[in-house]
């Protein structure tokens, strides 16, 4: 609580649109403090003993864990991770699709390095990598550009996986390979859209959610407003949050504070209402929605993106016969089932023995923000 009259004990509302300072631990002491009091209100106004709230991006599932943040929880609040990791979603024959591209002989498949070892069907890039496919890690859809403008023998794919955070620089390289005439490039769009899944989340109904952590780094793009469904259709709150550890604590305290269910921003240093309309503008013009199937949660309507017409000529599903075959998904793995929020990764009976970060058997397991990922490597801290 803040003295009367004394500064207060961590950064204020009227602060976020400064950079972010990390709060000292008396700072995080006195805002789990004010959270334990505040969720035994709201435990008690809402008539449950329970307040599950859902972290949906995979940075701020990886954040928690790294703080340890479970450890200053009140008993009433439950964090649970959801479909925010891009790589884990991916479906497993979207995965196959990538390795078939991958196998032909004139590609050359970028991608980023989170994909390289997550297992498909039948093998994984790392796999193909080894028997002599041409696989390159590359930081940015642009790298991909300037490897088929150096080598203009070569087919260069750029597997394109994300939200909507990455989703508006690929869009930018492929403007500019169409503006330089790099015509051995193209994009196999895999790219989803962060709301909607979370409308199926709620309308499956498997798990309570009391409330949802929303994604900092999507929002900077999306902004808040395509959230407000969630409050008015469903009266669901949700907050926009950072990534330090009082980011995830003062947007917990804003969730359980709420009378009424709304949409708040705590991550207003970086995130608008309306988020960045420029990176918008460039999605609307190079792609445009489609069906996505996402793994845990099947085809969701609209929440894929694909080329436009226009770039039909950038497009590597159309420029390749990609044939992948009847995906397979692995015995035992239990992915989706972690990224819908019913599971907590070390209940899978694989977890931590047959799927290990060196041998992953799961996409979770082997993404940076991946929740299976998270749990084994700060299992000290997060347990």
């Amino acid at each position: 609580m803040t003295p009367a009259g004394g500064p207060p004990p961590y950064p204020s509302r009227d602060a976020d649109a400064r950079p972010s300072v990390a709060a000292s631990p008396a700072a995080l002491r006195r805002l789990a403090d004010d959270l334990f009091v505040e969720a035994r209100a709201a435990a008690a106004r809402r008539g449950t003993p329970d307040l599950t709230f859902m972290e949906v991006c995979g940075t701020h599932t990886m954040a928690i864990a790294r703080y340890g943040l479970r450890d200053l929880l009140p008993p009433e609040v439950r964090l649970i991770s959801g479909p925010g990791c891009p790589v884990c979603v991916t479906a497993m024959g979207d995965l196959d699709r990538v390795i078939a591209l991958a196998r032909l002989p004139a590609v050359t498949l970028t991608t980023f390095g989170d994909l390289i070892r997550v297992p498909a069907s039948r093998s994984s890039l790392a796999a193909e990598r080894a028997a002599g496919a041409d696989v390159r890690v590359v930081y940015s859809a642009r790298d991909a550009v300037e490897i088929a403008a150096a080598e203009p023998g070569r087919q260069v794919v750029f597997a394109g996986i994300g939200f909507e955070t990455t989703a508006p620089t690929v869009a930018a390289a492929l403007l500019e390979a169409r503006t330089r005439g790099v015509a051995n490039f193209s994009v196999l769009g895999l790219h989803k859209t962060m709301p909607l899944p979370l409308k199926a989340l709620l309308e499956l109904g498997e798990t309570e959610i009391a409330g949802f952590l929303l994604p900092g780094h999507v929002s900077v793009v999306t902004g808040s407003a395509g959230y407000q469904f969630l409050a008015r259709d469903f009266g669901v709150g949700g907050v926009v949050a950072g990534f330090e550890a009082h980011d995830v604590l003062r947007a917990l305290l804003s969730l359980v504070r709420q009378a009424t269910p709304a949409i708040e921003i705590e991550y207003a240093r970086a995130v608008r209402p309306e988020g960045n309309l420029v990176a918008q503008g460039l999605l609307a013009r190079v792609m445009e929605p489609c069906d996505a199937d996402w793994r845990g949660l099947g085809v969701i309507p609209g929440s894929g993106l694909r080329l436009r017409g226009e770039f039909a000529a950038l497009d590597a599903e159309r420029r390749f016969a990609i044939h992948a075959g009847e995906p397979l998904e692995p015995a035992g793995c239990r992915c989706g089932e972690v990224l819908r929020g019913v599971l907590d990764p070390a209940e899978c009976a694989l977890f931590g023995a047959r799927c290990t970060p060196e041998d992953p058997v799961g996409a979770c397991m082997v993404s940076s923000e991946g929740a299976c990922a998270a749990r084994y490597r700060y299992r000290g801290l997060d347990d």
